[in-house]
């Protein structure tokens, strides 16, 4: 424990009886000992939150590296193309955003 053997730790608590007294003695030892807990209970909260924003971070990782490589096979499909079926695919991509859902083709509408 911190490199000190039983010799150390008991000079040290000969000197705090000294020093202290032997009444308040105990005191001390009760309130270091809080201390100590409270310490070790606030690290541990530290930690658990770290680990959750690290678990959240991860998530967002892997969603941004899903949209890379979507986006990669898609350079990597429209770079094989020809400039004439790029405007082709584009041209289909925008139509197909614009037809309502609901309808398969645009045709003339008949009212009944």
């Amino acid at each position: 424990m911190f490199g000190i053997g039983m010799p150390e730790m008991l000079l040290i608590l000969a000197v705090a009886l000294i020093v202290i007294g032997p009444k308040k003695l105990p005191d001390l030892a009760k309130s270091l000992g809080r201390a100590f807990a409270e310490f070790r209970r606030a690290t541990t909260e530290i930690k658990e939150s770290l680990e959750i924003e690290d678990d959240d971070l991860k998530d967002i990782k892997t969603t941004f590296d899903d949209m890379r490589d979507e986006l990669k096979e898609a350079v990597d499909i429209t770079a094989d193309m020809t400039p004439k079926d790029q405007s082709d695919a584009i041209a289909d991509e925008t139509e197909e955003e614009t037809r309502p859902a609901n309808k398969k083709s645009e045709g003339p509408l008949i009212d009944g």
